[in-house]
């Protein structure tokens, strides 16, 4: 296990604030609650983490996966986490498990999915948290599912955008014990409604007396199991017995004057950065055609949602998380949705082996000059992850915008020749892309579809408005 030496917290302006941004307020005031007792940035990440797990859950949850990154202002040291779901199936012979193939409106497109049990693979993201908590916590790690567990049994207000995104997700949100929770009365739950899921409580009190390890060999575990076997999945005792998080080196590239921490994987950030051209001197036109040529890549992929913590002590944590689509069946009595990463087709690229991590778009990210961090940042979005995130660090890091100027301001996605573009760019923008070749789809809001950014700076912080997300500095005390 390797580490990446970063700059330690220098006490004056020029350094980031202490702050929480994320995809839902709910997730914000929980990693700030924390931090505002003393916690770490780890400490506070794996509060709000949690607290998406009740508030996000038509973009996450506890049963699935996610990357992080780490930069520890005190050790002067930067690891990446690994928590994503791996393939099941260890200890058993391989079978045949048939998916439920769907088909979803995304926009004006419509995109193919496979759920059910058998593409529920083995969850990492309570391993993470462990490994976090472990590594860089400070705080009792009951502590640290308070602020999830009175959301779970007070329910949370739905935003405008989860309610949107619900209505698309419908068939599969609304299936088994879904309805139930989705849709009340048989009525999907809208904006400003009561997301109420009454089972979290029991599933968040075992993990506060079990401790994480409850959903690999505890309560949580003997529930997912016999699901398994009730319903014809293929996750298996070997399968959680077995399953570690792991820490490695960040990838590292020079960009705009930082060095650019983050993951390579199938986002392709870091290579992606390395070939973007400098933009702050270019017209709208030429950057929109810049970007596309840089960014142009597949279709749309699952859902995801990113949180982004930075503590007093100059210490910083982003992790990004998923359920996929999530696989339509839930934890009777706990309310906790399986993921359906075996059927998120954007992520098979070969043969799956049990026992192997799956592949992932995640790029949670650091920023860091010689006076420290400059920025921490990752996004959520599927195939639309990297094009999110790099308009957002390359407003913040090159053309010099602030981070909720950067996170605000309109997006554009190439795909497959298309490129689909929010309302607000030049009028001259869309011109420059025809002639270029490629054809243009404009889209009349801003939407979830361009991905949800979350970011702190040195300049502020901001949560994604097209996701309902948030962000909050620690208040001076």
């Amino acid at each position: 296990m390797g580490v990446t030496e970063v700059p330690g917290k220098r006490h004056d302006l020029s350094t980031v604030q202490a702050a929480v941004a994320a995809g839902h307020p709910a997730t914000v005031e929980a990693g700030i609650e924390v931090l505002e007792a003393g916690g770490s940035a780890a400490d506070a990440a794996v509060a709000a983490c949690l607290a998406s797990c009740v508030a996000e859950t038509v973009m996450t949850g506890l049963l699935g996966g996610g990357h992080a990154i780490y930069a520890d202002g005190v050790r002067g040291e930067a690891r990446n986490l690994d928590c994503f779901v791996s393939v099941p199936g260890l200890g058993t012979r391989r079978r045949h498990a048939d998916l439920l193939q769907l088909e979803i409106p995304f926009g004006t497109e419509l995109v193919h999915y496979a759920v059910g049990i058998a593409s529920c693979g083995v969850p990492g993201l309570p391993a993470g948290l462990a490994a976090l908590h472990a590594e860089y916590g400070r705080l009792p790690w009951p502590r640290l599912v308070e602020p999830a567990l009175r959301l779970a049994g007070t329910g949370v207000v739905f935003p405008p955008a989860h309610a949107s995104c619900l209505a698309m997700l419908a068939p599969v949100m609304t299936m088994n014990e879904g309805s139930r929770i989705y849709a009340p009365g048989e009525q999907l739950l809208g904006a400003g409604a009561r997301l109420e899921q009454p089972g979290l409580v029991r599933a968040l009190e075992l993990l506060a007396t079990e401790g994480p390890r409850s959903v690999y060999e505890g309560s949580l575990a003997a529930s997912l199991l016999e699901l398994m076997d009730e319903r014809g999945g293929v996750v298996t005792e070997l399968d959680l017995r077995s399953y570690e998080a792991s820490w490695s080196t960040p990838v590292e590239v020079a960009y705009a004057g930082t060095r650019f921490l983050t993951r390579a994987g199938l986002s392709s950030v870091p290579a992606t950065l390395v070939n973007l051209p400098r933009l702050r001197d270019l017209a709208p036109p030429e950057r929109a055609v810049a970007l596309a040529r840089v960014l142009d890549t597949g279709s749309v992929g699952g859902h995801t949602t990113n949180l982004s913590v930075v503590d007093g002590e100059g210490s910083v944590c982003v992790l990004t998380t998923s359920l996929g689509l999530g696989s339509g069946d839930f934890l009777p009595g706990l309310d906790l949705h399986l993921n359906s990463m075996l059927g998120e087709t954007d992520l098979i690229r070969g043969p799956l082996e049990p026992g192997e991590r799956m592949p992932s778009m995640m790029a949670p990210s650091v920023a860091v000059d010689a006076n420290g961090i400059v920025l921490a940042a990752g996004a959520a979005g599927g195939t639309r992850l990297r094009s999110a995130l790099v308009q957002v660090v390359a407003g913040i890091l090159d053309e010099g915008l602030d981070p909720e100027s950067a996170v605000t301001r309109p997006r554009l996605h190439p795909a497959a020749g298309i490129v689909h573009l929010e309302p607000g760019f030049e009028a001259d923008v869309a011109p420059a892309l025809k002639a270029a070749g490629y054809e243009v789809r404009a889209w009349p809001a801003l939407h979830h579809y361009f991905g949800g950014v979350s970011v702190i700076g040195r300049d502020g912080c901001a949560g994604d408005p097209r996701r309902s997300g948030s962000a909050r500095a620690v208040s001076p005390r």
